[in-house]
């Protein structure tokens, strides 16, 4: 399929009851290509009085949704799960498009987004809850999962589908409705989705989207509505203060997976090349704009020259362009503003002493490129230590022994995923007591996957996407006490 057939496909308008329809103000906003910056096309854009009918359908259809059992929720999901793959280069061409990220990788996206679907489509029927005798014999104890309620869920521009598709599934599968807000930047891959739900056969009023410009104004009403019952956010941490400040008004039950600064700890008996390896996949998967993505590079100082050498060879071979090309190793960044910002910092640290054995400098050209760029002597006092980078750099700084690794490893705010490298399994076990992280890859640069739980601690957020503990977030718990069946 050709791009311009593939955007016919895509609903431009706003779901809400089962139904596309125009902004109530008539407005529309344009969705950019980052790698070129031509418009693709124009969607609704929603506004407050949107919101507030997507809230009303999807409340009154919570009732009858909650009650449509479980094997049938989860062979919604089932359906879905199929549709996505039959349609996984529709999806992957269109994430390449609006969001700029390699073909290989867009299509990685959807295996990775589609296992979600599948996932909860079987965990749809575990839902359990317990029946016991109270501890003096005196009545019995009953006690069921139940549905939250009407859900709000807003996701981020980097991983359209994969963010999409987390969130989604197992609201669908626990039985919640829900109004998805997707990001302004990348909302065409949500759009496409909803329609693929409705295909599969999401009942009308279960899932609403809302693609908006102005989120402030179309969900703030929302979160302040006594008849939502939960909020799912994944994006910044300062984004994710305000919404839980919000939230406190009527103390809404939250999920949130907020910013990431993550470490990776390379010791002295690693394996250096599968570090490397590692280091690639943990740095440049969608061009370092993941909130998983390595951060700081710690390795120890009697392998740092050599390690750097050989991640430094690796980043020069990985080309810029267009996802579409055939050349295409590492895409555009989202916007300028995400450019600028990543130059920024790389600039900080080069005054500070730091040195770019590869890139340092935007690409020259249409598109918002920047060069892979490797700095060695980065020191604690770098911005790019303590700030989340989101681009194509990789910092590198030394440590001398474990407890040093550690210290440096911990010395953020943030604590949602690490990466550590050793053969020595008792040295890999001691770290993941001592690092304040949620997640951690032993020997290992990508560990995402449907079956795990996602999050992190501290102020990387609450709650957990993914697992068994994902579909939970979705569930509250109902005791029911009942009368001695034996008293007279």
């Amino acid at each position: 399929m050709t791009e311009l057939d593939l955007l016919d496909t895509v609903p431009t308008g706003l779901l809400i009851d089962g139904q596309w329809r125009p902004a109530t103000s008539g407005k529309t906003f344009d969705v950019e290509d980052p790698a070129t910056g031509r418009v693709l096309m124009s969607i609704a854009d929603a506004g407050a009085e949107d919101g507030a009918a997507a809230l009303d359908a999807a409340a009154t259809a919570q009732a009858s949704w909650a009650k449509v059992p479980a094997r049938e929720r989860g062979e919604i999901l089932r359906r879905a799960f199929d549709l996505v793959t039959a349609r996984a280069e529709d999806f992957a061409l269109l994430m390449t498009m609006e969001m700029g990220k390699p073909l290989a990788e867009a299509r990685g996206e959807v295996t990775y987004a589609a296992e979600f679907l599948r996932w909860f489509s079987e965990e749809a029927v575990r839902v359990s809850g317990r029946y016991s005798v109270s501890p003096d014999g005196k009545s019995r104890l009953l006690v069921t999962k139940k549905p939250v309620g009407p859900c709000l869920l807003i996701t981020p521009w980097n991983f359209p589908l994969a963010m999409a598709t987390r969130k989604i599934a197992p609201a669908v599968a626990a039985g919640c409705t829900m109004i998805l807000k997707p990001a302004r930047l990348t909302p065409l891959t949500s759009q496409l989705f909803a329609a693929v739900m409705l295909e599969a056969g999401l009942p009308a009023g279960v899932l609403n989207v809302i693609s908006s410009t102005s989120a402030g104004a179309t969900t703030g009403p929302l979160i302040k509505d006594s008849r939502l019952r939960k909020l799912s956010f994944t994006g910044s941490t300062e984004v994710g203060r305000r919404l839980l400040a919000d939230a406190s008004e009527t103390v809404l039950r939250t999920s949130m997976e907020l910013g990431g600064n993550a470490p990776f700890v390379v010791f002295d008996d690693a394996d250096l090349d599968a570090a490397v390896n590692g280091a690639m996949l943990a740095k440049l998967r969608n061009m370092g704009e993941a909130c998983t993505a390595a951060n700081r590079f710690i390795v120890h100082e009697s392998v740092a020259e050599e390690f750097s050498e050989k991640f430094a060879a690796r980043m020069a071979t990985m080309t810029t362009a267009r996802g579409t090309e055939e050349t295409s190793k590492v895409g555009p960044l989202i916007d300028a503003k995400s450019r600028d910002k990543v130059h920024e910092l790389v600039t900080d640290a080069v005054s500070a002493g730091a040195t770019a054995l590869v890139g340092g400098a935007p690409e020259d050209g249409p598109g918002y490129f920047y060069q892979p760029t490797l700095l060695t002597g980065v020191t604690e006092s770098a911005r790019l230590f303590s700030e989340e980078i989101f681009g194509p750099v990789a910092p590198i700084i030394t440590f001398h022994d474990e407890a040093d690794a550690v210290r440096l490893a911990n010395k953020t705010e943030y604590g949602l995923v690490a990466y550590v490298y050793t053969r020595d399994l008792n040295r890999g076990i001691r770290m993941g007591e001592q690092l304040e992280t949620g997640m951690l890859g032993l020997n290992a640069g990508v560990i995402s996957n449907a079956a795990a739980p996602f999050g992190g601690i501290k102020q990387s957020g609450l709650g957990r996407e993914g697992g068994s503990e994902g579909i939970e977030e979705y569930l509250y718990t109902q005791y029911i006490g009942i009368a001695d069946p034996y008293a007279s």
